[in-house]
Order: C-alpha cells, then structure tokens, then sequence
C-alpha cells in the first residue's frame, strides 16, 4: 500500500512538473519573455507553491525549459546526405535556419538568464563549439584553413545573424533566408568545388 501510495504521488508530482515546464514553453512562445511564476502556475493548473516546490527559482524554470528545448530540435544534428561540401552545406543552412526561426522566442528568453544561470552559459557555449565543429567538418580547406573566411561563415550562420535580419531589420523568413544564402554563395563562389 505504502509503495503504491508513494509511486501514486511521485507519478502527480512529475506531472505537475511537466505541466509547469510546458506552461513556461507556451507563455515564452506566445511572446512572454519573462513570464511570472503566477502567469505559469495558473497556464498549468497549478498553485503557486507547487512551481516553487518544483523549481528554486524561475531562473531554474529557465534552465529546465532550455534543456527540454534542446532535446526536441536535436534532430538537425544527424548527419548530413549530401554528396560534396556545397550539398551539405545547404542541408546545414536549411536545418539552422529552420530550427533558429521556430526557437527564436526561446533562445531570446534565455539569453535573457544566460548571465545569471551557469547551466545555460554552459550548454550555451557547448552548442556554440558544436556548430563550429560541424561546420568546419564540411568546409573544404580553402574555407576551413581561412581564418577570415571561417569566421565570416561561422557569422553568417549564427542565430545571432538570423535574429538581426528578423527581428531588428524586419524581414520575414523567405528574405532573411535569401540574404543568407546569397552572402554564403558569394563568399563560396570561388573555392573549387
């Protein structure tokens, strides 16, 4: 009996959890960047002690919404089919720019806490060094062995990039990814294929 009762409640307590999690993913996606622990409880059906039972602070209720994030678009690291350099360089701009577009409010939010919060400073700089390294996989010596030319790809590439022509210059998708692309050939046009 005891067991039951105490897998009965570790079972409601996950589920709050997850509820709590997916009312911060709902509330940020909706274009809250900083929505309150009272904006959560009630978007999950919860109280308010029951988000802070669960979460110390709303900086770790941050930190949780990342890493959940981070395991649903995991998916654009498979490897690339691609049969030269060009060919899986496309399918990495369209991955990126792809998943940039639909974690945008996400990423911004946490950019908001990254300061403040180890755990995302840390995954942060960890998927900065894998995307280079992915990058720099594909790239052909002449781009790779570049420094100049690697970092102006890098650059082009970068969420960083794709929140600018989004968001500050105010271009909607198809454009942004025109300007993108375009710059990418430029830059690639005279290496050998």
């Amino acid at each position: 009996m005891d067991t039951a009762a105490t897998d009965g409640r570790r079972k409601r307590s996950e589920t709050s959890r997850q509820r709590i999690v997916e009312a911060m993913i709902a509330l940020v996606g909706e274009g809250h960047m900083s929505p309150g622990a009272e904006q959560v409880a009630t978007r999950a059906g919860v109280g308010l002690r029951t988000v802070f039972r669960h979460f110390a602070d709303m900086d770790s209720l941050y930190a949780s919404m990342a890493l959940r994030l981070e395991r649903e678009y995991e998916d654009w690291l498979d490897p690339f089919e691609g049969p030269d350099w060009r060919a899986k360089l496309a399918e990495m701009i369209e991955r990126r720019l792809g998943t940039y577009e639909k974690l945008m409010p996400y990423k911004r939010a946490a950019d908001g806490h990254r300061h403040s919060l180890p755990t995302i400073q840390r995954n942060y700089g960890q998927r900065l060094a894998m995307m280079r390294e992915r990058l720099v996989a594909i790239m052909p010596p002449a781009i790779a062995e570049d420094p100049i030319l690697l970092e102006t790809m890098d650059l082009l590439l970068s969420f960083e990039t794709w929140q600018r022509l989004r968001l500050d210059q105010h271009l909607p998708p198809p454009q942004a990814r025109a300007v993108i692309e375009s710059a990418v050939a430029r830059l690639t046009e005279a290496v050998s294929p």
